[in-house]
Parts: C-alpha cells; sequence; structure tokens
C-alpha cells in the first residue's frame, strides 16, 4: 500500500502510527502539544524514535468530550499539517469524521483519513477521500455495546463500512480496517476482539490496532493513562502475532522495540 510517497509492505511488517493530539482536553496527554512549536517537536520526537505515520487529532474521541465546531478543528489541525508535511517526509493522518475537517486537511496535505464512525458518521468523509486519493482507515464503531452475535455483527458492520467507501469510489488498495478497541463495546469485548483479531483478515484489508493506553488497559491493571505503557505493549504483541499490519500508539520507542523483537522471533 501507497499513503503518501511511501510504500508499506504489509504482509512482513508491523507499522507505527504515532499519535499527535493537538487537543486541550485527550484522555493522556491533553494540552501538552496544542501549540506548534511542541507538535513539531513532539513530531521529530516520534519519527525518530520509529513512527511510520503521523495522525493528528484536533478533537478529544475520549468518553465524555467536549464536541467542538469544525471551524475550530480545522484550526486546530490543519497549521500542523501543513508544517510537519513542510518540515518532515512522512505520511499525515487525519483523525477526524466530518466532512469540513476532513476536506481541510487533504487540502493542508493529509495522506490518510482515520475515521472512528468508518464513514458512516458523514458521508462526505468518503467522497473527499475518494476525490483525493486518500488512503482510508474505518473503525469499527457503535452507539451502543449491543449485539445478538457479537464476533459475527462486527464483522457485517465493518462490512457496511467499506459499501461505504466502495460506493464513493475508495479504491481497495485504499482502506484499512480498526477493530474500534473502547468503542461500542463493553470491557470483555475489548478483550474479545483483541484476543480474536484474526477474525478481520476474512474481510481481506490491512489491520490497525490502536490500544495505547485505553480504559480495557487500565480496568485489566487498575492503572491511570500515564502507566499503562506495558499493557499497551502486550496488546502490540497480540497485534503482530495475529497479523495487523498498523498499531497506533502514544510510546513510540518502546513500540518499535518490541515490535522489532517479536518480529524476529516470528522469522525463525
Amino acid at each position: 500500500m501507497k499513503i503518501g510517497n511511501r510504500d508499506f509492505d504489509l504482509k512482513n511488517h508491523c507499522y507505527i502510527m504515532g499519535i499527535l493530539n493537538v487537543t486541550p482536553d485527550s484522555f493522556s496527554d491533553g494540552g501538552k502539544f496544542n501549540n506548534l512549536d511542541a507538535a513539531l517537536k513532539h513530531t521529530e520526537e516520534m519519527i525518530r524514535e520509529g513512527a511510520d505515520i503521523i495522525d493528528v487529532g484536533g478533537e478529544s474521541t475520549r468518553p465524555g468530550h467536549i464536541r467542538i465546531s469544525e471551524e475550530e478543528e480545522i484550526a486546530r489541525v490543519t497549521p500542523v499539517i501543513e508544517a510537519i508535511k513542510k518540515n518532515f517526509d512522512i505520511p499525515v493522518s487525519i483523525d477526524t469524521y466530518k466532512g469540513s475537517v476532513t476536506l481541510a486537511a487533504l487540502q493542508a496535505g493529509a495522506d490518510l483519513v482515520n475515521d472512528i464512525w468508518g464513514f458512516k458518521h458523514d458521508s462526505k468523509v468518503a467522497e473527499y477521500t475518494a476525490k483525493y486519493g486518500a488512503a482510508c482507515c474505518l473503525m469499527h464503531n457503535r452507539n451502543e455495546a449491543v449485539y445478538d452475535d457479537f464476533q459475527k455483527d462486527f464483522l457485517t458492520d465493518l462490512q457496511e463500512c467499506v459499501a461505504i467507501a466502495k460506493k464513493a469510489n475508495v479504491a481497495d488498495d485504499r482502506i484499512i480496517l480498526d477493530p474500534g478497541v473502547g468503542f461500542g463495546k463493553t470491557y470483555e469485548m475489548n478483550l474479545e476482539i483483541i484476543g480474536h483479531l484474526e477474525i478481520m483478515h476474512e474481510l481481506n484489508y490491512p489491520i490497525l490496532l490502536g490500544t495505547s493506553r485505553k480504559s480495557v488497559i487500565g480496568l485489566t491493571l487498575d492503572l491511570p493513562a500515564d502507566e499503562r505503557v506495558e499493557g499497551t505493549l502486550a496488546t502490540t504483541v497480540i497485534g503482530v502475532m495475529k497479523g495487523c499490519s498498523f498499531v497506533r500508539v502514544h510510546d513510540v520507542k518502546e513500540n518499535a522495540r518490541i515490535i522489532k523483537m517479536t518480529e524476529a522471533i516470528l522469522a525463525k
């Protein structure tokens, strides 16, 4: 898969999407990088530590988050995307589910659209993704964690996301799928889907796993967000073993090292 000007060997390596929250209220690093200099410094650090993509988010999606206007979100993310593209040679992702934000981010140089609603919230997101030939990551999500058969319904939901993408003329080789850990699922369901990521291979798209510092880790280990690195690393190892092509993480250095070690073992 080509994202931006880079080729990704999705069969033989798990790549790192580094999280850059330019928000004052993100659950784990809110306010740390919501000015341009701090954002660029952190981007440089993540690239040095092994990030392959930088994921820029302008609105927190944590439980109970405060929704902001699309104008404010655009004002937060577009200068950062433009500055990253100007200063670094790395693909940039925009973390949004809103059409106008998607368009502004793509115009600013974003290479990938990372939608927590899998194109189901705003049809314009799929339309603009196709128009700009961008890659996309479609995440599984539901308003409520109510299922008849969790794994079966989970796959059906993701198939619906793919259908929306294809109807908008997003090419097959532009699509990545995310199981949506922490979204529309109970604690037990989150653990179940991490443990059964292989079911997603039925859909024949690359998988991105995003578990970094999430509540499923906090609840399991009874730890606050800033002490969940080891729990995150455990899920990354499982992700690599289950054939994930990407992990979306805050702690790039530690995850890069554990991916390298896991892949070395699996190669023998």
